[in-house]
């Protein structure tokens, strides 16, 4: 007869809270978050004369590898207070001309989306991107848009479609271009695009069924249920069943990022509670360290994801089968399979559902086999390990 006992003890790949790649908690209490964020500009790839260099890219997914976790990826245009990142060979060009306004009280430029050459870029960016990095496994999700920080809105400055803010036919383009570029590393925008003012995204269904994640920027603030809620719905309801859903704690105030983990959250909803509302499986939240524990932001993160449960195993010829459960409170987004020994199974545990079971079957298996139970997943760190829970005996058929 052989055990099988297993415990999650650690923080998941690909699932939790997110520190900033800057925060020196990532590196002094690594086991405390599997992610990692950082926002990038788009010309810290793309020199003046239009060539791309990816070695500083290549340095940060390095820096935050070596801590075991990954990067969550933001490329953005426009960051309140300073100029865009928009490569100089096209701001240098006689037909590009940005706009510069007052946002948050700070002068802030804004880019030229009137430019084809602009809008040209944008594509052929994202192109090569996922050409380089679509199966890097040290990228767990990247998150995209347009207006201030990529957020998708331009609520202070000026706001112009087709010119501050692109026009709702290249928003089409755009998306329906990253949808056509990544396989395997998941993809998302922010809510904020369920707004008809900026994005053509609301009632097209055509635009909706593309494969992309969102993000929530303000998460858990005051007016979440009657702002935020909504706009997760337009976006689609069941959209976390097939790509991630995650964000940022609020920072309206003071008050949402100090108790943003207290037990009664900052505005009555306590984060467990409004995560598994959300089925969120990551949540950036920088300045917690602050304010809570190690220990709160371990347990805070191993609340949300995924969490596989064996809870049948049983062996006929050399054939093993086990029955698994997802007891999280979303799905994992990249393929997954139990293995034993170096024997994998073929069945997949992405997209296996909260409170839904299914049955991994490995074939060939030895007695030795069954005494190392694992599961494999290409798209984490050789360094990084996906736990499940399991106390059982193997039954033998």
């Amino acid at each position: 007869m052989i055990s099988l006992q297993s415990k999650i003890t650690g923080v998941q790949p690909m699932t939790g809270i997110a520190l900033w790649a800057d925060n020196p908690i990532a590196e002094r209490h690594p086991e405390a978050v599997s992610l990692e964020y950082r926002y990038c500009g788009y010309d810290e790839i793309v020199d003046a004369q239009g060539r791309y260099d990816w070695t500083s890219l290549e340095s940060v997914l390095d820096e935050i590898a070596a801590r075991n976790h990954q990067a969550i990826l933001r490329f953005n245009f426009v960051y309140v207070g300073k100029k865009t990142t928009v490569p100089g060979w096209i701001r240098q060009r006689n037909d590009y001309h940005e706009t510069v306004g007052k946002s948050e009280g700070k002068e802030t430029w804004f880019c030229d989306w009137g430019n084809k050459s602009l809008q040209e870029f944008m594509l052929d960016f994202y192109r090569k991107l996922a050409d380089r990095y679509d199966r890097d496994p040290r990228i767990a999700f990247l998150q995209t848009g347009f207006g201030l920080w990529a957020e998708y809105h331009i609520y202070d400055g000026p706001r112009k479609l087709g010119k501050t803010f692109p026009d709702k036919s290249f928003q089409e383009v755009f998306l329906r271009h990253m949808d056509a570029q990544f396989d395997t590393l998941p993809w998302s925008i922010s809510i904020d695009a369920a707004d008809e003012t900026y994005s053509p995204l609301e009632d097209n269904a055509d635009l909706l069924a593309l494969d992309f994640g969102v993000f929530d920027d303000s998460f858990l603030c005051k007016p979440h249920s009657k702002e935020n809620a909504v706009n997760w719905r337009i976006l689609g309801p069941d959209r976390w069943k097939r790509q991630p859903g995650g964000g940022e704690f609020s920072y309206y105030n003071n008050k949402d990022q100090r108790q943003a983990l207290s037990k009664e959250g900052p505005n009555g909803v306590p984060f467990e509670v409004a995560a598994k509302q959300f089925h969120l499986s990551y949540i950036i939240g920088n300045d917690q360290p602050r304010f809570q524990s190690i220990e709160r932001i371990k347990s805070a993160s191993r609340a949300i994801g995924y969490r596989f449960r064996v809870t049948a195993a049983a062996v006929k010829g050399n054939e093993l089968r086990l029955r698994v459960t997802n007891e999280g409170i979303a799905p994992i987004y990249r393929d997954a399979y139990f293995a034993a020994g170096k024997k994998r199974s073929t069945k997949t545990l992405k997209g296996l559902l909260p409170g839904e079971s299914c049955v991994c079957s490995v074939s060939g298996v030895s007695e030795n086999d069954l005494r190392q139970i694992t599961i494999v997943c290409d798209s984490v760190l050789p360094t990084q390990s996906i736990q499940f829970d399991a106390n059982l005996q193997v039954q033998w058929q």
